[in-house]
């Protein structure tokens, strides 16, 4: 494949930037639809009347609809997005980033989707969409799935599809809830996972953080401790990295907390831990629910967290944290390779 896009790099450049043009454009349709070719214009680099002449192209290829209220893509030009999904891949260099990135932070697999998910909602749908593909590939009868919270996991459960297994999918939060917005927290997507899956689903009804003596009020709770045993013994670990002072912030974490994080540089959490640049744990916040060391005994660790903002983020995150994919964003791949330039 690639032999044949660097051949056609050189003879027929202009074929493959109009493959690129229209490709996008069909991208676009997809997560705005209904949309209007003026708003297509706001979202590529190409002129008004580029735009109209290769909506027409479109349209006659019965790859778009248009209609009084926008256009929508049909059901063909979504076949064409999958089946070319590799190649543009190719064609934009994500797969030499991808093995980069391999490289550089030493993980098994890597899928980077095209955008920054800090300035545009989709890129997050577009990791959402490549994990549920992955799963597709991976799950069986009998899997338990453990979710954290955060936006992009978010992402995940609203473009979740049926994962086709007969029975036994269960899908579980990995920890208690976090004080933020309930569409973002471990439970409600654990839940939203399950029934756009058709599996079933197990919630933790504690807080998120907890003090210590509370801790060992409610673990010795008969109900609490089976559904921790259940979490920490899932088959699957999907879960995000968040900025370590944002994710303080959003926990309503005391100030000699945040001195704390300051002070020893913190850049990443997941799990409850905040770790500095290097991975090294500068904080431990008590949570019921998986623990870093946990994650030593799944079979499958899945990351996913992208945008510019998390470049640092992810880097500091696997100096520490066991995994075994992670899928992310462009903007968040190139920032990783910025900051470990002397390492490649």
């Amino acid at each position: 494949m690639k032999a044949l896009t660097d051949a056609q790099k050189k003879l027929v450049p202009d074929l493959l930037k109009v493959m690129q043009q229209r490709y996008t454009i069909l991208h676009i349709v997809e997560h705005f639809q209904p949309i209007g070719r003026r708003a297509i214009v706001e979202n590529t680099n190409l002129t008004e009347r580029h735009v109209r002449s290769e909506v027409d192209f479109l349209h006659r290829q019965g790859l778009l609809e248009v209609t009084s209220k926008g256009m929508f893509i049909t059901e063909e030009g979504k076949l064409i997005l999958e089946q070319l999904a590799s190649l543009m891949g190719e064609i934009s260099g994500l797969e030499v980033l991808e093995r980069r990135i391999k490289e550089t932070l030493q993980v098994e697999n890597v899928i980077i989707v095209p955008g920054n998910s800090d300035e545009d909602h989709w890129v997050k749908q577009e990791m959402g969409k490549a994990c549920v593909s992955y799963l597709k590939g991976i799950v069986h009868n009998g899997v338990t799935i453990a979710v954290t919270g955060g936006s992009t996991v978010a992402a995940v459960a609203d473009v979740m599809t049926p994962l086709e297994v007969q029975n036994g999918l269960l899908f579980v939060p990995a920890r208690g809830g976090v004080g933020e917005k309930v569409e973002n927290q471990a439970s409600r997507i654990a839940a939203e996972m399950a029934n756009r899956a058709n599996g079933d689903y197990r919630l933790l009804y504690v807080p998120d953080p907890i003090s210590e003596m509370t801790y060992q009020t409610l673990i010795n709770e008969p109900s609490i401790f089976e559904m921790v045993e259940i979490i920490r013994h899932a088959d699957i670990v999907l879960h995000g990295v968040g900025d370590a002072l944002s994710m303080a912030k959003r926990r309503k974490t005391e100030a000699t907390v945040i001195d704390k994080l300051k002070e020893g540089n913190a850049v990443s959490e997941a799990f409850g831990y905040y770790f500095d640049e290097t991975g090294k744990i500068v904080h431990k916040v008590r949570t019921v629910g998986l623990q870093l060391e946990d994650l030593l005994d799944i079979n499958q660790v899945i990351t996913i967290a992208g945008g510019k903002s998390k470049g640092q983020a992810i880097s500091s995150y696997f100096q520490q944290g066991k995994s075994d994919l992670l899928i992310t964003d462009r903007a968040a791949a190139e920032q990783i390779l910025k900051g470990n330039y002397s390492s490649l």
